[in-house]
């Protein structure tokens, strides 16, 4: 079965929609935020931990999964579900991201082929290509597999942008001409950096192919400005047929979340929760906080207090302080656990609002809170 997205609402303040996206494994309630798992696991989490987190789709990568373990020895596992022990809907990226940041020269390593590149794990060089990244995500069996597209950096010219586009729009059609795995969905991707006429040419040839879904690319850079990103979304998807569902790749702070949403955003994804609690860490209403700080070393409240996640619910910030202190692994995955479930919770309160026509109080609400520390 193909996913199918189900419009409920539009808020009548914002493009804020309320949807639901059915799949071979559940539906979902839209905006939602995904929990990514790299090599078919969220970093330091059981399936069933991360299912606790009221988690729905989980991300997985194509390029970590291709060179190890092989998506041959997924397919054979029986698919990704099977292999990584998770009954939810799963989304698998195209692996563009991680080879074109892997690729030196790029005048030289990216060609109407593919993308060449040396191997982050032994240097070995390797080419993937539009239909070699559809037939490793066939094999995955996830829900949803993503289009092979460029990556660009934001500081790309528009020249440059616009040959990229049109490159990534023939390898869209190369990948979707080799889609066989009836059951999986296949998503296009919206490219064009901040500049409204590359955005509104690459949506709507995109959306000529008719896929699946829709994705607004290119809008995590390191280089790039908050401003450039919300711009993309704006000039991306007026032109996304509102009967399909919109995902921003690579987005996960809480404010950029809520700046998605108001713009259309159906759905996100970003290693940020488990990476920041890895380091120790966590988001709260009250903005980070950083269980490194000896401030916490006999503070016995939760890491939040409102919080209905494993973490708040037993442990103190004296204990998650501890941890963090003496490099134990639990205090990462506790962290790990209150992240998710902080970005899953505010796309639960997200939903509620834009059910109710408030979400421009509900934005207003958290983000002077949040940002009240800064």
């Amino acid at each position: 079965m193909k996913v199918k997205y189900h419009l409920i609402h539009e808020e009548k303040n914002t493009k804020a929609r309320l949807g639901k996206l059915e799949t071979n494994h559940g539906t979902v309630d839209t905006p939602m935020f995904m929990p990514v798992g790299t090599r078919a696991t969220v970093k330091g989490l059981t399936p069933d931990q991360v299912k606790e987190c009221h988690s729905g789709i989980c991300l997985a990568n194509t390029y970590h999964l291709w060179l190890r373990p092989g998506e041959d020895i997924v397919e054979k596992c029986g698919g990704l579900h099977k292999f990584m022990n998770y009954d939810r809907p799963i989304l698998t990226d195209s692996g563009g991201y991680q080879v074109f940041s892997l690729a030196k020269n790029k005048e030289k390593d990216i060609t109407e082929e593919g993308v060449h590149f040396k191997s982050h794990i032994d240097g070995k060089e390797l080419l993937l290509t539009p239909e070699k990244s559809i037939e490793i995500q066939n094999k995955l069996d996830s829900d949803i597999a993503m289009s092979f597209d460029e990556c660009p950096p934001a500081s790309a010219t528009h020249e440059y942008l616009k040959k990229s586009i049109e490159r990534t729009l023939r390898w869209a059609e190369r990948g979707k001409k080799v889609h066989k795995n009836e059951n999986q969905s296949l998503f296009g991707i919206v490219q064009g950096g901040p500049y409204e006429d590359l955005r509104k040419f690459s949506a709507i040839e995109t959306v000529k192919m008719d896929f699946d879904g829709y994705s607004v690319g290119g809008v995590a850079n390191d280089d790039e400005s908050k401003e450039d990103m919300y711009k993309a979304i704006e000039y991306s998807t007026p032109y996304i047929p509102k009967d399909k569902v919109r995902y921003l790749m690579g987005v996960g702070e809480p404010v950029d979340i809520l700046e998605g949403v108001e713009r259309g955003i159906d759905i996100f994804d970003c290693v940020l929760p488990t990476r920041i609690a890895r380091h120790g860490q966590a988001f709260t209403r009250d903005g980070k906080k950083n269980f490194n700080n000896a401030q916490y070393k006999e503070d016995l409240r939760p890491v939040e207090e409102d919080c209905d996640c494993y973490c708040c619910k037993n442990f103190s910030r004296a204990y998650i302080r501890h941890l963090i202190s003496v490099g134990e692994s639990l205090g990462g995955t506790l962290l790990s656990i209150h992240n998710i479930r902080f970005l899953i919770r505010l796309t639960e309160e997200i939903r509620e609002a834009i059910r109710e026509d408030r979400f421009l109080d509900y934005k207003k609400e958290f983000l002077d809170r949040y940002e009240k520390t800064k």
